[in-house]
């Protein structure tokens, strides 16, 4: 399959969509999953944590792991061991086994969006990326929308363990997907050693890069400002909207639909705009919109549509502003661009385990404490790349 063939971009954002598929799928069934298991409302949300936290410490090694054997290899690998894990969720007899199986879809999880953007700038350069980057997230975030209602659907239709078997499915369908069309975008000549002293040093250099690890922060944080309310969502949606299983579509399609604009437009502008410029229109939308969320919440109580209006503006100006700082992420360690996309989603992962395992539960309770979060979040990575940008202008 030639680099520049569409099918490409849909196969890696369908790789990158195990996550949200892996998150959000199931979380309809939390009240019956405890019922059906014997098990309590907090048993089930660790589930949920299990798989973050395994998420996050392999991500890690998704990149070191490409570097060194080659993209195909390690996705072909990973969607494997996701379907295999999906199928032991799918039949498990009680909570323990299901934190087990979730652990293994964790570890596996994250190697589609980790390697699927190397493989993307091992094929393109400058503008190219950037377009090839935001076609992947338009594609990539559907998955946020579909994933909750068809979750709603599978419930509701075959129960809860559906759900996994669906993933099951998925995953397997990857697997075949990747044997056939996935192309091996890292050269045997460029491929770099898994040496621990070497490893710990470019890991050390990775971590240790100031603009890397303030544009990786940045993104982390807006990412969890809209994270609060996936991770919410059963309490948002139900709770303080009133709407049923059936209702996640009224979080979850406006707030992709901004998604997917956003990355269009990164898109159609790669070319003409610089990254920075981008950037700046991105995080100037963001901040309104978490402003007017903030005020929203305040002065009206939960319900449609007001304590919706700014979610999808919100998603715009991250979608918008996403792709440019990715990728400059990345550029800053060319030898190593595996092992630095594995450490843009550690960083990530790390703060979504936060906002799932810490700040959602402390914010839900109402929907002007999640509005905070988000305008809190926001601000902190308005510093980040503030900070950014005065050690850039120091640099000249």
């Amino acid at each position: 399959m030639p680099s520049s063939h569409p099918l490409l971009a849909f196969l890696i954002a369908g790789l990158g969509a195990i996550g949200p598929f892996s998150i959000d799928a199931y979380l309809p069934a939390f009240p019956a999953m405890a019922e059906s298991l014997g098990a309590t409302q907090l048993e089930v949300q660790q589930t949920l944590t299990a798989y973050l936290l395994a998420f996050a410490c392999m991500v890690l090694w998704h990149g070191a792991l490409a570097d060194r054997y080659g993209r195909r290899v390690v996705l072909l690998v990973s969607t494997a061991v996701f379907a295999l894990s999906s199928a032991w969720c799918a039949s498990a007899p009680s909570v323990e086994w299901l934190w087990v199986g979730r652990v293994l879809q964790g570890l596996c999880g994250g190697a589609g969006m980790v390697v699927g953007r190397a493989v993307i700038r091992d094929l393109h350069e400058g503008a190219h990326a950037q377009r090839q980057m935001s076609r992947v997230m338009v594609i990539f975030a559907l998955a946020p929308a579909i994933a909750p209602m068809m979750g709603g659907w599978m419930l509701d239709a075959a129960g809860w363990r559906s759900i996994f078997v669906f993933l099951t499915v998925f995953g397997a369908t990857l697997f075949v997907l990747c044997w056939r069309y996935l192309p091996e975008t890292l050269a045997p000549e460029a491929r770099q050693p898994l040496h621990p002293a070497g490893l710990l040093r470019a890991y050390g250099a990775v971590l240790t890069h100031p603009a890397f690890m303030l544009l990786g922060v940045a993104v982390s944080l807006n990412f969890a400002g809209f994270f609060l309310y996936v991770m919410a969502a059963p309490v948002f949606v139900m709770t303080h909207l009133g709407l049923g299983t059936g209702g996640f579509g009224w979080l979850f399609v406006p707030a992709v639909g901004g998604m997917m604009l956003g990355s269009f437009l990164s898109g159609r502008v790669a070319e003409s705009w610089p990254p920075r410029r981008t950037i700046a229109l991105g995080f100037a939308i963001m901040v309104g919109a978490a402003t007017l969320n903030v005020g929203l919440s305040a002065m009206r109580p939960p319900g449609l549509p007001w304590s919706m209006l700014a979610i999808p503006p919100f998603t715009f100006g991250m979608a918008l502003a996403m792709p440019s700082m990715s990728l400059m992420g990345l550029d800053f360690f060319p030898q190593r661009r595996g092992l630095a996309s594995s450490c843009q989603s550690f960083l990530q992962m790390c703060m979504n385990a936060l906002a799932a395992g810490v700040l959602a539960p402390m914010l839900w309770d109402s929907t002007l404490t999640l509005a905070l979060g988000m305008c809190g979040l926001t601000s902190l990575a308005l510093v980040a790349l503030s900070v950014l940008d005065i050690g850039a202008r120091r640099q000249r």
